[in-house]
């Protein structure tokens, strides 16, 4: 048991409404919080209720700088201690990085890995970014640059994408080039427009500030003083990867994002992304970010889908090994029973 006093300004938001996260706190840890007026008591294991106090002190320490705590902040400070005890929860929801601010501004991280995937954008000139749909990969990457930006270290937002049809046909597609185009790229279209909405967006546009194209027109261009963002990566071959990568130029920022596993690319073709993972590794400059079902931050659903169709390849990846001789319990026995010859 032990006891810990909390600063009394932001403490209404800190507990909720009839202490409600206090409730959270209380359910995920599996301690016993008494709260009298700004004095807690942590009833509890040992190591749980010292989790439970640096994370009531961080807290506090946030509310204090006047960041206005809601209920899923307190669920996301709840699973970043639980990964990493360590965390300063106090730079997770207030950098000090004027990009990292500036974007916050826009969005804030809601996993320890949407965390790490914001401080790599800021540290490496390169990022590859894998994961399942919904960890907001292409939505934080839009936040920072719009972040870079607004303290202009950047001069324009350079969003590209293959248009690759996603394991449908859809044939002939009316109107100019645009817009037989436009239906590939409404993905990075709707981050803009929930980021920063439709006018600023549109302004922007026209004045070349923000450019959202296919990844085909990328190719002879130089990208100086540009935050580049490649969607549905896994959908690029290993040349147009090549190519991407290959335009960055000073002062700019590449982010390239992709699911491995949501490839709509014929057989023959190997994805671009899985080349780059193998190639890249170990190169100077270049981060690398893996999200995992835990940071799908969509419906809850989603998250439940993702672990469902995850355990369903696990389990075809299964049968197909059993399926390849000499690998199977099977026929490893049978092979032990056969006759042996003499060599030579």
């Amino acid at each position: 048991m032990s006891r810990l006093k909390l600063a009394e300004e932001g403490l209404a938001g800190l507990f909720g409404t009839q202490d409600q996260n206090l409730k959270f706190v209380e359910k995920a840890f599996d301690v016993r919080l008494v709260a009298r007026g700004n004095e807690i008591q942590v009833v509890g294991e040992a190591s749980a209720a010292a989790r439970v106090e640096h994370l009531l002190e961080e807290l506090s320490a946030v509310a204090g700088r006047g960041y206005r705590l809601r209920q899923e902040d307190i669920r996301t400070a709840i699973r970043v201690i639980q990964q990493a005890p360590e965390m300063s929860l106090e730079e997770f929801f207030c950098p000090t990085d004027a990009i990292f601010a500036a974007a916050s501004r826009l969005i804030s991280p809601r996993s320890l890995n949407q965390y790490r995937y914001m401080k790599a954008m800021l540290d490496y000139d390169i990022v590859v970014s894998m994961g399942p749909a919904g960890t907001g990969k292409t939505f934080l990457a839009v936040a920072m640059a719009a972040g870079a930006l607004m303290e202009k270290k950047v001069r324009r937002i350079v969003l590209a994408r293959p248009a690759v049809e996603a394991g449908e046909k859809l044939g002939f597609l009316p109107g100019d080039l645009a817009e037989k185009v436009n239906p590939y790229l409404r993905p990075l279209y709707d981050s803009l427009y929930d980021l920063l909405g439709y006018e600023k967006v549109g302004a922007m546009m026209e004045r070349g500030i923000i450019e959202v194209a296919p990844l085909a027109f990328m190719r002879g261009r130089t990208l100086n003083e540009s935050f580049v963002i490649l969607d549905e990566a896994q959908n690029t071959t290993s040349e147009q990867m090549k190519m991407l990568l290959t335009r960055i130029g000073f002062g700019s920022k590449a982010v390239v994002n992709g699911d491995i596993t949501q490839t709509d690319l014929p057989s023959d073709k190997t994805s671009g992304l899985r080349d780059a993972l193998n190639i890249l590794q170990g190169v100077d400059g270049i981060g690398f970010v893996n999200f995992d079902r835990s940071d799908v931050v969509r419906h809850p659903l989603v998250r439940k889908i993702v672990a469902a169709y995850e355990a369903h390849e696990q389990r075809k990846e299964a049968r197909r090994q059993e399926a390849v001789p000499g690998s199977g319990s099977r026929r490893r026995g049978q092979a032990s029973e056969a006759p042996t010859r003499p060599v030579g």
